[in-house]
């Protein structure tokens, strides 16, 4: 037992040592330093050139949400026509059948909102063709989407872009070229190693694993080659690619918040963030493991999970599973602690800590400016955040975007519990506000006990996928597009200081009180009254 402490205790120190150099590194990628892949500049021009993409320009916040928008419809309607057409497309040795439209609208949604919920049987339902040129090419564009929407956000809050916020573009290959990508490449290698197959010969059941393993994990991704997930042997083979697959989930998220102060010049207040995100963390983490270690009988507690992984690096991928929107699982989500399975609803619902690549430090912003407004009401002082006024359109927006996922889980949850079939227990409705929470959080992970991939599951999660992942990003670039374009206010005596333990606090606050307020009464109904049943 004291060596899975131990162990669970290691991967998150080496988590967070890797954090820092990396968030440099991104920082240099995105403000045009000399970060150490810049010899392939010349490879990205010439990208720019045959698109015809003018990298110098600065674009302002609505050409840059013009571009994210567009590219991303674009991606959406090719990766329905693959997967309904896969059946007759090649590099299907199984002779897999095209996917149903209603399956390949949910599929291909799941994969480009970085959620990756997989409604279908990866080995019978999926093809070379489609894992490569669907699932592995939508993980990075959906990683690199995000991180190009962090970036504009943080040129805003840099205080020097003058109403523009930078190239989406450039932001978007760059995040491929110099970071995704090599990153990648470290990981699937590390893989291949540890056992992972990469393959294009025999079955399905052997196909290119170690490539779509590392982008899956990188990316916050989650959508496993095998039905399975991260409990397959082939996707997760030993105790070390477990520890390699858990660090990488995290990796990019936690460095994003040193990006964001490298970038703009605000370590202390990236410190500030980065602490109320660890805390939160750690706290899931150490309720997690705590309650899969407490059992009466070794045999019943291992149920639905790998021996080879054992019950503490099982309970620290749920919780950090669930921290970011990655949800790969290498254990049975649904035979988790009632308690556990509490904490990664909790971790969704506030889809703050840490979060998905990009889309985890922009939620939080959101937050930010929330409690900049309650706080500056209860000093009669006009809002004001980093020299810029919040005034009454920011906080509109922010209020949207802060009950928009709440609205979306609750209102799923209740639709579906009113018009599905079976018995209704609290494990069921357990059940239904988990698919919920995970579509609208763009996680993708689920309890897999209900019958998903029919039409009414499948459009209706892929509309919360939908509404989940571009709503708050749209709110996000205006929100930081309107305040780049106001007049900077010189700092006074007056200034609310946002990079004190004080209003850390007061922002964990906001947060938990948004979430308990909203999602508590659901919970009752679900995990807290399996735990106290």
């Amino acid at each position: 037992m004291s060596n899975d402490i131990a162990s669970v205790g290691l991967q998150i120190a080496i988590m967070i040592a890797l954090s820092y150099p990396l968030g440099i590194h991104i920082a240099k990628v995105f403000k045009g330093g000399k970060d150490m892949f810049r010899f392939l500049e010349p490879f990205e021009n010439r990208l720019y050139k045959i698109c015809s993409i003018n990298s110098n320009e600065q674009m302002n916040w609505k050409k840059f949400l013009y571009n994210f928008l567009i590219i991303n419809s674009v991606w959406l309607i090719w990766g329905i026509v693959l997967l309904i057409t896969q059946g007759s497309l090649p590099l299907n040795p199984n002779h897999n059948p095209s996917q149903t439209l209603s399956l390949a609208f949910n599929t291909s949604v799941s994969f480009l909102a970085n959620c990756n919920l997989q409604h279908y049987s990866c080995e019978t339902e999926m093809t070379y063709f489609t894992q490569v040129f669907v699932v592995m090419l939508f993980q990075f564009l959906s990683a690199a989407s995000g991180m190009a929407a962090f970036a504009g956000i943080i040129k805003a809050i840099d205080g020097r872009s003058s109403g523009t916020i930078g190239n989406f573009w450039v932001y978007f290959v760059r995040s491929i070229t110099r970071v995704l990508l090599p990153l990648t490449i470290v990981v699937a290698v590390i893989l291949i190693f540890c056992g992972v197959p990469m393959s294009f010969t025999g079955y399905v059941s052997q196909g290119p694993v170690a490539a779509i393993e590392a982008i899956k994990q990188l990316g916050t991704n989650g959508g496993g080659f095998f039905g399975a997930n991260s409990a397959h042997p082939l996707e997760n083979p030993s105790y070390l690619s477990n520890m390699v697959e858990c660090i990488s989930i995290m990796l990019i998220p936690m460095s994003l918040i040193w990006t964001f102060g490298k970038y703009t010049g605000k370590m202390k207040l990236a410190s500030c963030i980065f602490a109320v995100m660890l805390f939160a963390y750690l706290g899931s983490v150490a309720i997690g493991v705590k309650s899969e270690m407490k059992t009466d009988n070794e045999i019943s507690s291992m149920e639905g999970k790998e021996v080879r992984i054992g019950k503490a690096s099982t309970a620290l991928w749920a919780m950090t599973t669930t921290a970011t929107s990655n949800g790969s699982s290498n254990c049975s989500i649904d035979k988790l602690s009632p308690l556990t399975r509490l904490m990664a609803l909790a971790n969704m619902q506030t889809n703050c800590w840490f979060g998905g690549i990009g889309a985890g430090f922009m939620n939080y912003y959101v937050f930010i400016i929330i409690a900049v407004f309650i706080s500056g009401l209860m000093v009669g002082r006009t809002p004001e955040l980093l020299g810029r006024k919040i005034e009454a359109n920011e906080m509109k927006i922010a209020i949207i975007v802060a009950l928009i996922h709440p609205f979306l889980i609750l209102s799923g949850t209740a639709i579906s519990a009113l018009t599905q079939l079976g018995p209704h227990t609290f494990h069921t409705f357990c059940q239904m506000l988990y698919e919920f929470t995970s579509a609208s959080a763009n996680n993708g992970s689920g309890m897999n006990s209900l019958s998903y991939n029919n039409a009414f599951w499948n459009i209706s999660t892929g509309v919360v996928m939908l509404i989940g992942r571009y709503v708050p990003i749209i709110g996000q670039i205006a929100i930081a597009g309107m305040l780049s374009e106001k007049k900077q206010i010189p700092e006074s005596a007056g200034t609310l200081k946002t990079d004190t333990i004080t209003f850390s606090i007061m922002t964990f606050a906001v947060i938990i009180i948004v979430a308990v307020l909203s999602f508590f009464p659901a919970l009752t109904l679900g995990p807290i009254a399996e735990l106290i049943r």
